[in-house]
């Protein structure tokens, strides 16, 4: 099984993601975990994405798809399998992970979509932000982030549907029912596992 999940931040990627990757056995590919590790640790890289991540801007494609290529490389020589949680984020990032998937005959299976309600994920992100310190959950930049999913990635739900691979999920509601709802689809959708339309 192969994932690719598009949701707002504060809908629970992270949670179910990991949930995911244990029911299938497959890698939980959390490009922001990453991204943030790099961060930490002060390499090249994190240097040079901190002032995005901060911000709440959106790190470059093409550090992303880097990102993107080793995650799928990683997966190939592995079980085969993956849940991408944090990539795409645009249109251009969505276009050029299929082109990536595409060269190594690692596709996508499903698209999930996880819904949810700005003020909810607002209050979701504070709430996670007194736990975690997140120099990224300020409500000035949870705003910002929310308003560049709007504008530059929830586009990407549409073009998934034209491809026959999306599964969308209420994320309202508590992380349990929205788990079993999620399972009880990609379980579903077993049986078209390697059917991806081109």
């Amino acid at each position: 099984m192969r994932v690719v999940m598009i949701a707002p931040p504060g809908a629970g990627k992270g949670t179910q993601g990991g949930l995911i990757a244990a029911h299938f056995g497959i890698p939980h590919v959390a490009t922001g975990e990453l991204l943030r590790d790099h961060v930490t640790q002060r390499t090249d890289l994190g240097r040079s994405i901190e002032g995005h991540l901060d911000r709440g801007e959106l790190v470059p494609d093409d550090v992303m798809m880097d990102i993107v290529r080793m995650a799928f490389l990683d997966a190939k020589a592995g079980s085969g399998g993956y849940v991408l949680d944090g990539a795409p984020r645009t249109m251009d990032q969505a276009r050029a992970g299929y082109a990536i998937a595409r060269e190594l005959g690692m596709l996508a299976d499903v698209a999930l979509h996880l819904r949810a309600d700005d003020h909810e994920l607002t209050r979701r992100l504070l709430a996670r932000a007194d736990l975690e310190h997140r120099s990224d959950d300020t409500e000035r930049v949870i705003r910002k982030r929310l308003k560049v999913y709007h504008r530059t990635t929830h586009p990407i739900v549409a073009w998934y549907a034209q491809r026959g691979i999306l599964v969308s999920v209420d994320a309202m509601r508590p992380a349990e029912q929205v788990s079993r709802d999620i399972l009880a689809a990609l379980d579903a959708r077993r049986p078209l596992v390697g059917d991806v339309r081109e």
